[in-house]
């Protein structure tokens, strides 16, 4: 029995003595493992998961991106975080493993903003385009406008380089007749990313594009809507990043004459005329460019704290920007200070978003981008007899119609301020984990001040003398937004559904007063004039107020099968006050669906990683008008003569015809995309072909005053614009060990075209530009040239079929004009159209490359197939009136006759046409828009400062432009619709260059 139980305890021990080392075995394999994960830009990425291949095992970095794990030595670790590719490394015995996450080109699960909600970036089907935020903070640009440009597919940006100046923006072509931009909406409060929003507040931009993306917004929509998210701070310890960058600014240059050359060619045209000449003054010979133009300067300075806990997060920032012009007195200063935070207790969470801002600027007096070519060389600056003090011409010694841009900017001061606060709280309440309830209220109040001095003085010549006065005014306009969502999210199985809806309201109200005094007293001792308005006399005051309300309704439903299958519906309705109640509301739905291929079960491909097909078709309205244009404008302040003694009585009288029909002005738009990523998704494709049909345009085309109507053309539910365009973005990201390479283009092409006008009209002429029904908008329509007369029997011959002379007042060096309609004479009846404004397609191209904490980036952008008209040559290649000229021309003369200048003479207007192709040119250029390099110093260096990151930047803005275009910049833009084309005095893009430094703490 003792024998038995002895063998027992020894197998039991035997056994015990096993398993030990088994466990002793398991447990030595068993190594603790650390390391960093960081980004390639040698940013650590904090909450990356490290998981343990085949487990559920893992960590989490932490906010400076280290982690710690205890895995077996022969393991394999798995790392990944939301927008980066996921890696594997096998542990291979090391106990520190520090690795470089490669950004995920396709971001398949990054989360994106959609309006009322967000959804995955492989979830979507409509069109939606995502920028990168730090593609447009590493510009130097005043607006979020200037720094889309180029980055992406289906957006055109026109701006300028003038202080304060705001860009244009324009999504999938021409929507309406009215230069909308499109509908801007931060953190969700719609509102506006004009000169006073900081754009390095920015954390991401949405560019909703078609009409089933942008649908939840309904009536604001049919522009598109640009969805804005500011900075919010993340869980961690306190994070400060300062940043500093100084720019200069170069402006580009005409090309004129000095006054030896502009005598000549002055002379040449008074004597070809049989003119006497001018008492040209030969000792002046004053550059205006040099006297006008300088160079400019930007400064834009930031600084911002943000952290937080597992509860609660808080964000905060200022910035100062400033903007001293290139043109004398013009300048633009902001100030801006953000802040944001938000907490949870349990299924509460509340959270607030501030911004206040404060801008000013000096406005530009004049147009001197024209008046320097239009003063001649042989004006002085400064001419003591003149009132004032400034130089402007006299009357047989240097006649012009151009005005001193240095006496205008001297005596005709204009400044523009504005005092903006606007931000949004928030709370929501998580009922369960598929269903929650949002309150969101915004407010925005901005506090404007206008104010305009005139001294005494003149500025061009034959000006009257006029009276010092000011003319000001006070503005304050307020928003107020009220939206109620509820949102419910639930998975059974394979099926994922969303559901939300809503209920928003947004009241408008926007008063002002304005006042004005004359003969301004002035102070002797400083020079300056008493300009409050308490002083002068002639008093002139007058306020108005405009109110408009929102409402709104709102649903969106969002379907997934399996991750196959997508279908997105949305139905929006808004009544407006600023239609009558018959039409005051309308009805937006939209509908988009997506088939996944690539997650189907019989797609094999290990070349294409991800294959979407998408399609959709949605209605978008547009209430773009004014707050009471379906009702009667009176004026109240008319008087009547009345009665046997003639009394003077006072009246009122109708001066703006009234539409009581007004309605929703409604966008129709069908889109089809596809979404490709092949080659491990490093390369991918998105490809849209759109058609939108805008019907019912609101637009008020001119009626005869004889009609009584001089309040202001009337609205009209009218045109019917169609748009039909193609856009292609091919995008490659790749890494290869310490070197990354990034390289994208983007390819647009949109066709306008007017169906109809409406009203019964047939055509619409404008200037040198004619819209007619089946043709897109401000088509050139102006007379053909066909070269020069060289003789008088080539004179002679040009005939009619019929043997008539054609041009019989011509003499050789003139230009021959087409007879199109073969009168027998040029009129208005041989213009023929010639050429569009609008161009073929546009294109953008990015590029990026990255090695060891060095960084390139550049953007080119390109453009084809417009043509534009060239204010500048239309005015100095004329010689019928008097500015300075093109240098470098050779006209037309008995012993030059081997060009195409025609001859130069100054009684007749034969060769100085501007209703003629002569100044149409080519507007084609391709641009360096910006080139930077980056260079991020070592951590090894900034280890013992307390500094966690360092960096350095050299920038180029505008410094290469390969044109045909002969005017100052074919990036021109131009307020008028129908006139898309005509560069008139438009403020150039300039060259800049910046340098930057930024730290983070």
């Amino acid at each position: 029995m003792k024998t038995k139980f002895t063998q027992i305890l020894k197998q039991r021990y035997y056994l015990l003595f096993f398993f030990s080392l088994l466990f002793q075995q398991t447990y030595a394999q068993q190594i603790a493992i650390s390391g960093k994960v960081s980004a390639s830009s040698g940013e650590s990425i904090p909450f990356a998961n490290v998981v343990i291949k085949g487990t559920t095992n893992g960590a989490v970095t932490d906010f400076d991106g280290s982690y710690k794990i205890t895995a077996g030595a022969n393991q394999t670790l798995v790392f990944s975080s939301q927008g980066y590719k996921t890696t594997e490394i096998a542990i291979n015995n090391r106990t520190s493993i520090n690795i470089t996450l490669e950004e995920d080109a396709m971001k398949l699960d990054e989360i994106v903003v959609v309006g009322y909600g967000s959804q995955q970036k492989k979830d979507l089907t409509g069109a939606v385009s995502l920028v990168k935020p730090d593609e447009i903070q590493k510009r130097q640009i005043t607006t979020v406008a200037d720094g889309l440009q180029g980055l992406v597919t289906g957006v055109k940006v026109r701006g300028g380089g003038r202080p304060g100046q705001e860009a244009s923006v324009e999504i999938r072509g021409l929507k309406n007749l009215q230069n909308t931009n499109p509908l801007y909406v931060i953190d969700g409060l719609v509102t506006s990313a004009n000169r006073d929003f900081n754009p390095n507040d920015i954390e991401s931009i949405q560019v909703l594009k078609d009409a089933s993306a942008a649908a939840i917004y309904g009536s604001r929509a049919a522009n598109g809507v640009i969805i804005i998210t500011t900075k919010k701070g993340k869980k961690g310890p306190l994070q400060v990043e300062v940043s500093a960058k100084t720019s200069f600014q170069v402006m580009p240059r005409y090309d004129l004459m000095g006054t030896e050359e502009f005598a000549k060619y002055n002379n040449m045209a008074y004597d070809n005329a049989g003119f006497t000449r001018q008492n040209l003054n030969m000792s002046v010979n004053t550059d205006w460019q040099d006297a006008v133009f300088k160079t400019g300067m930007m400064q834009d300075y930031n600084a911002s704290f943000s952290g937080g806990n597992e509860n609660s997060t808080f964000f905060m920032s200022g910035n100062y920007f400033g903007n001293e012009g290139t043109v004398i007195g013009t300048d633009f200063d902001r100030i801006s200070f953000r802040v944001n935070s938000s907490g949870t207790k349990g299924i509460f969470s509340i959270g607030e978003n501030l911004a206040i801002s404060n801008s000013k600027t000096d406005e530009m007096s004049g147009n001197p981008i024209i008046d320097v070519y239009r003063m001649t060389p042989t004006i002085p600056l400064y001419d003591p007899a003149n009132p004032g003090g400034y130089g402007y011409g006299k009357q047989g010694v240097a006649d012009t119609f151009g005005t001193n841009p240095l006496a205008i900017a001297d005596f005709a001061n204009t400044i523009n301020e504005n005092f903006r606060i606007r931000g949004n709280i928030w709370s929501e309440l998580k009922f369960a984990p598929w269903l929650k309830y949002r309150f969101n209220f915004g407010y925005e109040t901005s506090f404007d001040s206008y104010k305009f001095l005139r001294k005494v003085g003149n500025w061009s010549l034959n000006q009257p003398i006029d009276q010092s006065y000011t003319d000001q005014n006070k503005g304050r306009s307020e928003t107020m937004l009220f939206e109620n969502t509820l949102t419910f999210k639930k998975a059974f199985g394979k099926h994922d559904f969303t559901l939300l809806v809503g209920q928003t309201y947004q009241k408008d109200n926007y008063n002002q007063i304005y006042g004005t005094k004359r003969n301004l007293p002035m102070n002797s001792g400083t020079g300056q004039y008493y300009e409050v308005l308490n002083q002068g006399d002639s008093p002139v005051v007058g306020g108005f107020i405009n109110e408009a309300a929102l409402a709104s309704y709102l649903g969106r439903l969002e379907y997934n099968y399996d991750n196959r299958y997508l279908f997105n519906a949305v139905l929006r309705r808004d009544g407006s006050s600023r239609f009558s109640d018959a039409n005051k509301w309308g009805n937006f739905p939209s509908l988009s669906a997506g088939w996944r291929v690539s997650n189907e079960s019989f797609f094999k491909s290990e070349f294409i990683k991800d294959l979407k097909l998408r399609a959709s078709y949605g209605e978008l309205g547009s209430g773009n008008i004014g707050n009471y244009e379906y009702k009667s404008f009176v004026n109240n302040f008319g008087q009547i003569v009345m009665g046997n003694e003639q009394k003077l009585y006072p009246s009122a009288a109708q001066v703006k015809l009234s539409n009581s029909e007004l309605r929703w002005e409604k966008l129709k738009q069908t889109n089809f995309g596809v979404d490709l990523g092949v080659l491990n998704n490093d390369l991918r494709l998105t490809a849209d072909y759109f058609i939108a049909r805008t019907e019912d345009v609101l637009f008020g085309f001119p009626i005869l005053l004889t009609t009584g109507n001089d309040g202001g053309n009337p609205i009209s539910n009218a045109a019917t614009v169609e748009n039909k365009g193609f856009e292609l973005e091919l995008a490659y990201n790749k890494k290869i060990n310490d070197f990354s390479f990034n390289a994208s283009v983007n390819f647009t092409k949109v066709n306008n075209k007017l169906v109809s006008l409406g009203n019964g009209q047939n055509e619409n002429f404008s200037g040198n530009t004619v819209t007619r029904a089946g043709m897109p908008v401000g088509m050139w329509y102006v007379l053909e040239t066909d070269g020069l007369f060289q003789n008088q029997q080539e004179i002679d011959n040009y005939k009619t079929a019929g043997g008539k002379v054609i041009m019989p007042n011509a003499v050789p060096g003139d230009i021959r004009f087409k007879d199109n309609n073969g009168d027998g004479q040029i009129t208005n009846e041989d213009k023929a159209v010639v050429g569009s404004p609008w161009p073929e397609f546009e294109m953008g191209f990015n590029a990026g490359a990255d090695y060891k904490g060095f960084d390139f980036s550049m953007n080119w952008i390109a453009s084809h197939g417009a043509t534009v008209y060239d204010g500048f040559r239309s005015v100095v290649d004329r010689f019928d009136d008097n500015s300075n000229y093109r240098t470098g021309i050779q006209p037309w003369t008995p012993e030059n006759p081997n060009t195409d200048f025609p001859r130069i003479t100054k009684g007749s207007t034969l060769n100085s046409r501007g209703d003629s192709d002569r100044f149409l040119e080519s507007g084609d250029f391709i641009r360096l828009k910006y080139i930077g390099f980056g260079y991020n110093l070592p951590s090894s260096v900034l280890k013992n400062s307390g500094i966690t990151r360092a960096r350095l930047t050299l920038s180029a803005q505008n410094i290469i432009t390969i044109t045909k275009y002969q005017g100052l910049d074919p990036e021109f833009t131009n307020g008028n619709i129908f006139e898309r084309g005509v560069d008139n005095g438009a403020f150039p893009n300039l060259k800049t260059y910046s340098f930057g430094v930024e730290f983070s703490f």
